[in-house]
């Protein structure tokens, strides 16, 4: 196969998450000479395979094969990569087969190497994420095999291929709010404690409101109000609690502890419960460390432009890497299509992507 032989067979398996649509096996075949481990549990399959050229740097790349639903209202039948205008169709096209088939066929390629090469691919990055990546990290550390730099595939340009990496990630904190307050009868206001009422004049401090002014790689840590509820769904009954959620995707300027002072600073004097959760923390890769630079080369070299170094969007796999000590970036096709429905790339994007990923290995 060639690279995109090789991504529309990936597109014409459904691995909807965590389903990895026997891509995983079909990978480890595909790669004869690598050693490969397995970790799977329950229903999530995760797959690490690995070569060692010689001794030096351990170069990994990492993605998933998982999908989400397709949904209702395609144009193409979304498990076969349809070619149509100039684009190909399917689930999956961006996020992120596109970036998996890229890799492989170019580690597949590769006949040197001053160090070891790697894959890490699961089939729960769309999902929980609980069994996927994290578990395979954790294996790999337990037995000193984690690699020194991963290049994560996802979706990351924005208008044209090559014009943007991610060098980082925002973290997110999760906010769950009851306010307390009494029941009672609409006509007896004066008897009741209305947390509808209370809340309401505080929200204008709240809602919308950066918790810091973000830096050069960092956007604002914002305060988004997500859910409000409150009531019987009857006029004449005032609630007798309210429940509010909220996300602030936070920079490495704000933690859990500020976003905590900023809640009951606002609702001082009201009686409340706040429950904080956090599922990925913000992490930033030097953008002077050996990968960014080389990443930065390749992109220039086979397209012409040189890439911004980016930290917008949601959250990754990276998330579980950054942690552990290991320089991690994401580079992949253009993200303007990713679970919408008629996803889409082109084949120019899945050849480029392939070029740079070859071109990074065969200089780093």
């Amino acid at each position: 196969m060639n690279t995109l032989e090789l991504f529309k067979y990936m597109v014409s398996k459904k691995s909807e998450t965590p389903d990895d649509g026997g891509l995983l096996e079909f990978i480890q075949i595909y790669l004869p000479d690598f050693k490969a481990i397995r970790v799977d549990i329950e229903d999530v399959k995760n797959l690490f395979i690995y070569k060692k050229f010689s001794e030096g740097e351990h170069l990994c790349f990492a993605g998933h094969v998982d999908v989400v639903p397709a949904g209702e209202g395609w144009n193409t039948n979304p498990y076969e990569a349809t070619q149509l205008d100039g684009y190909i169709y399917g689930r999956g096209t961006q996020d992120m087969k596109s970036g998996v088939a890229a890799f492989t066929q170019a580690v597949k390629e590769v006949k040197d190497f001053n160090g070891t090469l790697s894959l890490l691919l699961t089939s729960d990055e769309e999902g929980d994420a609980t069994y996927g990546t994290v578990k395979m990290l954790e294996y790999l550390e337990k037995n000193s095999m984690l690699p020194d730099v991963v290049v994560v595939a996802e979706p990351t340009c924005e208008e044209r291929f090559g014009d943007a990496i991610k060098v980082g990630r925002r973290g997110s904190i999760n906010g769950y709010i009851t306010l307390k307050g009494k029941q009672g009868h609409a006509a007896y206001p004066e008897k009741a404690i209305n947390p509808i009422h209370n809340i309401a004049s505080r929200l204008f401090d709240m809602a919308g409101i950066n918790l810091d002014d973000g830096d050069e790689f960092f956007s604002p840590s914002k305060f988004v109000i997500t859910d409000i509820r409150s009531g019987m769904q009857v006029t004449n009954v005032t609630p007798n609690h309210l429940d509010m959620m909220f996300n602030v995707r936070n920079t490495t300027l704000t933690t859990g502890k500020e976003v905590r002072a900023f809640v009951e600073k606002n609702l001082e004097g009201l009686d409340f419960e706040l429950k904080l959760t956090q599922g990925s923390y913000p992490f930033k890769t030097d953008t002077d460390t050996k990968i960014v630079k080389h990443i930065d080369a390749a992109i220039e070299s086979v397209t012409g432009i040189k890439p911004k170094h980016s930290t917008a969007g949601g959250t990754s796999d990276a998330r579980f890497m950054a942690p552990l000590g290991i320089d991690v970036i994401e580079f992949g096709v253009i993200n303007d299509t990713i679970h919408a429905v008629n996803e889409r790339t082109t084949s120019k994007e899945v050849v480029e992507l392939y070029e740079v990923f070859k071109k990074l290995i065969k200089d780093y």
